[in-house]
């Protein structure tokens, strides 16, 4: 093979080369800069072999460890002259070939792998690969688990951690799947639920966010408020000065828009949402805008109009969710359109189309999918978002009876028992991948499979009954008796309460729903998501009548002795103490207080005096927000329930 000589600097001469354009290219890799031809002179005589072609491309190609390997001593022989340049050529030899190869392109390594141990697994096979990095996978779990606080010396024992790391490998595998696997509605004590309200000089609250420790409400009249929850301490913890801590959230930042200005809403605020790495909080309101907010200060980052440059919807942005994991952001709107937007680069992705009416609820988790629904429409719909295609799932029956199959009259069913026919669906709350639950105005709650086209199970009246007008506000005319026949007046049947406000905690068997009859109720999927079951109302020390009770009563007695009431028969109205709430539940949200859910959740209902979508009734009340705190049930020995998992 050719040989290179070493001549004086700034002269480079290769006795076998191809060609001059190779020779820049290959010193420029060598000497790690550009290489000018022109300031060097190249001495090149051209043979058949190549000396860069064939040595010179094999070691910028081989990695560090080899050219280490293979190596060999210097000799000692040669001339102190002739050593000096070899040396200097190793060094940057060295640096070339580190340098060729970047931190992107390198084989993924364990940090706790040493260098000596990397010569011994280079001719690892991928099975015994797998099988070192699942041991290294159980050890980092159950390292994780003992670090957790909740054993004791005692309790550590084999078959206690087995258990425990069995749970954990079953949750990470379901939740991987996108399947129902957190069975904690047995866990939770529902019933010895704290509230406490938090409010500011505002309308009525219309959305509600929960991202981290923070709370995001916004209003009707353009306010947005950012809120900090209490310390999770515990209901019996006291503080130095002897004093139990508050657990009112406190008020941490507040910004209100103007009817005209180009940076905020000029009209009400319909919806809220929060990123899950708390980067961004998004809102949607009357003014067709869609505006992205930093948490951190809640100054606008960007603003989607209407207009066509903006790719913004062209009504009003009813619901938002973001993608779990993800800043990707799905807002629904009065146009009858989804669109999709990516928050990394503040951007508009695509619009889903499909809806026959506006779509107002929309529901996502972590694959690409969303479901929403189009009330008037009466219409579910799943969008696969990277298949282009939807499933359509129908609505509009009467939802089932307790006197299905009876012949007798209507006058003659109870009002509980009578079938209400659904006229809109309103609430959409994800379960898991392949199961949701809607609600309706109708009251009542169905839960969807994706794999059936047809409601799995229906739950009537969720709500209860809305007790009948009385006589004066039905008739227009200044003498009551007048609209009396000979058979007596024409009594109007209650009506069911809407379903205003449903959320669910992501693969679980729990969400709870919201209306008018002053609670929040939670619900469970059960074990073989086939049914819905009631849990109660999320109550404090007071556990008012049954509402629907105090409306059959008045019912009977307005058909008895319809001229002898001498009040008209109202909605009932809560106190302020009564462990219920006074107004619509307009939004829900529900979160896990701390990792897992290890002290219980949150719920924070959103009230108002009026509906969040418009002023069809009004009711007694206080504009502002409540939080419950649901706590795990303690068993004999003080210690929480533990949550089984699927």
């Amino acid at each position: 093979m050719a040989q290179q000589t070493p001549v004086a600097s700034g002269v480079i001469r290769v006795t076998a080369c191809s060609g001059r354009t190779l020779i820049t290219e290959l010193m420029s890799a060598h000497l790690g800069k550009s290489f000018d031809v022109g300031e060097f002179d190249i001495e090149c005589e051209l043979y058949d072999d190549c000396y860069f072609d064939s040595v010179m491309s094999s070691f910028f190609t081989l990695p560090a460890s080899a050219k280490k390997r293979k190596r060999t001593a210097p000799d000692t022989s040669a001339s102190t002259s002739r050593a000096k340049p070899v040396k200097r050529k190793e060094a940057r030899d060295e640096s070339i070939s580190g340098s060729d190869e970047s931190d992107d392109d390198r084989p993924f390594q364990d940090a706790n792998i040493s260098d000596s141990e990397d010569e011994d697994l280079k001719d690892e096979d991928p099975a015994a690969k797998r099988v070192r990095l699942a041991e290294q996978y159980l050890a980092n779990t159950q390292k994780e688990l003992l670090d957790d606080g909740g054993f004791d010396a005692a309790d550590v024992d084999r078959e206690n951690l087995r258990l425990r790391m069995g749970q954990r490998l079953q949750e990470d595998t379901a939740g991987s799947k996108g399947k129902l696997y957190r069975l904690i509605a047995d866990e939770l004590d529902w019933t010895g639920a704290e509230q406490v309200q938090f409010r500011a000089d505002t309308k009525s609250v219309t959305g509600v966010a929960i991202s981290g420790r923070h709370v995001y409400t916004v209003t009707q009249d353009r306010a947005l408020v950012k809120w900090e929850l209490p310390l999770n301490a515990s209901s019996a913890s006291v503080d130095e000065a002897g004093s139990r801590p508050s657990q009112k959230p406190r008020k941490v930042l507040f910004t209100r828009g103007k009817k005209k200005c180009t940076n905020h809403h000029e009209k009400a605020i319909l919806c809220v949402a929060a990123s899950q790495d708390g980067k961004f909080v998004a809102t949607g309101g009357l003014d067709n805008r869609l505006i992205i907010w930093d948490p951190a200060t809640l100054k606008p980052l960007k603003v989607f109009t209407g207009f066509a440059r903006d790719n913004g919807h062209r009504d009003s942005v009813i619901s938002l969710a973001f993608r779990r994991g993800t800043n990707q952001l799905f807002s629904a709107s009065k146009d009858r359109t989804v669109k999709i937007w990516s928050l990394d680069e503040l951007a508009y992705v695509d619009t889903l189309f499909g809806h026959q009416d506006e779509v107002v609820d929309v529901s996502v988790l972590a694959q690409e999918t969303c479901v929403t629904v189009g009330a008037r429409d009466r219409t579910a719909r799943f969008w696969k978002v990277l298949d282009e295609s939807q499933l359509v799932f129908r609505g509009g029956g009467a939802g089932s009876s307790k006197s299905k199959g009876s012949k007798d009259k209507k006058s003659d069913i109870p009002p509980e028992e009578r079938p209400y026919n659904e006229g809109s669906m309103d609430r959409v709350a994800c379960i898991d991948d392949d199961t949701f639950v809607t609600g309706s105005d109708n009251g009542s709650l169905s839960l969807w499979n994706i794999h059936k086209k047809k409601a799995v199970f229906t739950y009537p009246l969720a709500h209860g009954l809305e007790p009948p007008q009385s006589l004066e506000e039905r008739s227009a005319e200044l003498d009551i008796s007048q609209s009396l026949d000979a058979e007596g007046p024409m009594i109007l049947d209650p009506q069911p309460r809407w379903v205003t406000a449903m959320a669910a905690i992501p693969f679980s068997n729990v969400f709870v729903t919201g209306s008018w009859d002053g609670r929040v109720r939670a619900w469970r999927i059960s074990a073989d998501k086939r049914r819905i079951e009631s849990l109660g109302s999320l109550a404090t020390s007071f556990e008012p009548a049954d509402v629907e009770d105090d409306a059959s009563e008045l019912l009977r007695e307005a058909q008895l002795n319809p001229m002898e009431l001498d009040e008209p028969m109202q909605m009932l109205t809560h106190s302020e103490g009564s462990g219920q709430l006074s107004g619509v539940v307009n939004e829900l949200a529900i979160v896990d207080r701390d990792e897992r859910g290890k002290s219980g959740v949150y719920v924070v209902a959103a009230i108002g005096t009026s509906h969040r979508l418009g002023r069809w009734k009004s009711f007694a009340g206080k504009n502002g927000a409540v939080l419950f705190t649901v706590p795990r049930k303690v068993v004999g020995n003080g210690l929480a329930v533990s949550a089984d998992y699927a």
